[in-house]
């Protein structure tokens, strides 16, 4: 029969091409380059469902261009390819991949099974994109495989499998999901002849049961033995032995249901499970990606937790005394011999000002306190009954002393927490006990809470006694050496400081007084810790970066290495979509990894450092905030090699090496 007498109307065909042409190479329009070289002129062609047929021809007469264009591979250049009456050029990539995935399966010479899957995985993956249920994928997988000799080797991977073996998993492939057309590209080329015979058989078998069969092939004894033999030269037909739909039926193959949230969770299951296999082949390489997501994790959550616990302690240490004390000082200037002195006319001044709640005198000195045969320095300050709330300082024993004990000039004292340990060694209670201060008689009455160090100075090294018994018994003078003032509104601290120093140089006509604002003091000292601690995070957060570049090269490194995997996903019914989510999971599975990792490094160095007396402090947020990172490093940088992957061409992918 003459290539033209193919055309004949014998009924309706499930493949009609006419007139179909392929051209690589130069756009005819453009002035420059090579010219375009056309591979197939002009085909004419009309398959039938359920029909064997052979194309044959030898290298370079179009064949597998052919069968790239049958199997929605690639696109024609001009004419009409009809599928079951459709127009396959009216399609996009996704509905192409919808039409390989339920339609057609591919047989290849080299087999193209995927390399980090078993035969059931590889066989799945046609299933897996067609959303099949579990279950059901894989009972259907083991059956095709047990039905082509296979049963024992489920669990093998491609380079546990002869040959032959992996020819029938390529086979069990095609036919996951129904397989009506089967593409074989040269199916004996690469096997012996014992397992060529085998595959062969198999082929026959499925036309026999109705599969539209379509054999690619360059040797003439194999092509025989289908029922129709078309022969290629040159890029066009010179024989055809026939156009005849078959008698038997076609095949009944169910199907594939498309549970979309089924679905969904499996193919993530099996995406996850893929870049799990990946980055366990690659081992080194990706423990090397991951370090960088590690260091940058754990420095994040270790800066910032040193940054927060420096903070607190500072500010622990700012407020012991009251985070809504002010003080007031003399001011010394350069023409000064002596600084200028406070008078308690001021601190009653300073107690009128709007939003000040109490001001307390205190007037102090360092002298030597004596118990028994123990000697011992401390700062002795002579105060009023406003000074534990000024100070913000509570009483750990007994009481503070009275206004009677201040009227009576009463030798009483109250012992801060390093005098009592010093005087009192071996503990008990040092209420009611005698001591000397100045070789004078003092009669402890309490002991003031445990306050530690501030400004490097251990503020528990003092004892406090009624400012007028100060004054006349053991310093001689009446002239505070400060005030403690304390304000009402901790957000009105600036203002209320103004209005006192406003007040104090009306009164003194000089501005010869400081103030020492200790909460505009902890509110600019706390912006200051904060500024350090983002800049501390901010540093950190570059080997966060640094991690998604190494994770975004990996990742293009990946697609290089596996184009030819991407091209059997594709040649099995993957959208781009599908593998944009593979190799999105893929990156994102690292960096969570790293992430997850990077988390308990950076516990297990704050754990160490505390228990080096580090401050640290841990925040929650920050780990959080770190983690979230550091899986979106995933997203953002595995974004593009992702992106270049879901847009490569089928053919080329398959082609590549």
């Amino acid at each position: 029969m003459s290539p033209q007498d193919s055309e004949a109307d014998s009924g309706p065909a499930l493949i009609e091409l006419r007139d179909l042409r392929k051209r690589y190479g130069q756009d005819q329009a453009a002035t420059d380059g090579p010219p375009p070289v056309e591979v197939l002129h002009g085909i004419n062609l009309r398959i039938h469902a359920g029909e064997f047929v052979a194309i044959v021809g030898a290298s370079g007469s179009g064949k597998s261009t052919l069968m790239h264009l049958l199997g929605c591979l690639d696109r024609p250049s001009s004419g009409t390819y009809r599928f079951k009456g459709r127009d396959v050029s009216t399609l996009d990539a996704d509905a192409l991949a919808d039409l390989r995935r339920q339609d057609f399966g591919f047989i290849f010479q080299g087999y193209h099974l995927i390399p980090t899957e078993s035969a059931q995985e590889n066989v799945e993956v046609p299933a897996l994109y067609a959303g099949m249920p579990k279950t059901e994928r894989t009972g259907r997988a083991v059956a095709l495989l047990t039905r082509l000799g296979l049963g024992d080797k489920l669990r093998n991977r491609p380079n546990q499998l002869s040959g032959g073996q992996q020819q029938r998993v390529s086979i069990a492939r095609a036919l996951m999901n129904g397989g009506k057309v089967i593409l074989a590209d040269e199916p004996t080329g690469a096997l012996d002849t014992r397992s060529g015979a085998e595959v062969m058989t198999l082929l026959h078998e499925l036309a026999d049961t109705g599969h539209t069969v379509i054999l690619i092939t360059h040797d003439r004894q194999v092509a025989q033995q289908a029922r129709r033999v078309i022969e290629l030269r040159d890029g066009s037909i010179v024989s055809d032995t026939g156009d005849e739909p078959p008698t038997h039926a076609s095949p009944q193959c169910s199907e594939p249901k498309n549970e979309t949230a089924s679905a969904a969770l499996a193919e993530m299951r099996a995406t996850l499970r893929a870049a799990w296999r990946v980055m366990w082949v690659n081992r080194f390489r990706t423990s090397l990606t991951l370090l960088g997501i590690i260091i940058g994790v754990a420095s994040v959550i270790v800066m910032l937790a040193v940054g927060e616990g420096s903070q607190r302690q500072i500010m622990a240490q700012m407020a012991a005394f009251g985070a809504r004390t002010l003080q007031i000082y003399p001011q010394w200037s350069s023409a000064q011999v002596q600084p200028a002195k406070i008078t308690l006319d001021d601190v009653a001044a300073v107690r009128d000002v709007r939003q000040v709640v109490a001001a307390a005198p205190y007037i102090e000195g360092t002298l030597t306190i004596r118990r028994g045969n123990t000697d011992h320095k401390a700062n002795t300050g002579g105060t009023t009954t406003d000074f534990p709330r000024t100070m913000n300082w509570g009483m750990a024993r007994g009481a503070f002393f009275t206004e009677a004990d201040e009227l009576a000039l009463a030798k009483v004292a109250v012992l801060g927490h390093s005098v009592y340990r010093k005087l009192f060694p071996a503990g008990g209670d040092p209420v009611g006990q005698e001591i000397l201060i100045d070789n004078q008689p003092f009669l402890v009455v309490g002991v003031l809470r445990k306050k530690g160090a501030s400004m490097g100075e251990d503020q528990d090294n003092r004892i406090v006694v009624p400012f007028d018994t100060a004054a006349t018994r053991l310093f001689g003078r009446r002239n505070p050496d400060w005030i403690a003032v304390l304000i009402e509104n901790l957000q009105s601290a600036g203002a209320t400081g103004e209005a006192i120093q406003a007040e104090l140089t009306r009164r003194r006509d000089a501005a010869d007084l400081q103030i020492w604002n200790q909460a505009e003091a902890i509110r600019v000292q706390s912006q200051t810790d904060r500024t350090m601690t983002l800049m501390l995070g901010l540093i950190a957060a570059i080997s966060l970066v640094v991690g998604g570049i190494g994770v975004m090269n990996v990742m293009l490194m990946a697609v290089r290495e596996r184009t030819r995997e991407i091209g059997i996903r594709m040649a099995t019914g993957a959208r781009g979509s599908d593998i944009l989510r593979q190799f999105l999971g893929e990156a994102v599975l690292v960096t969570v990894t790293g992430g997850g990792i990077g988390v308990l490094a950076g516990l297990m160095i704050g754990g160490a450092l505390l228990l080096a007396n580090v401050p640290l402090a841990f925040s929650w947020t920050a780990i959080f905030v770190a983690f979230f990172c550091a899986a979106s490093c995933g997203l953002v940088f595995g974004y593009m090699p992702a992106k270049q992957a879901a847009q490569l061409d089928p053919v080329v992918a398959l082609a590549s090496e």
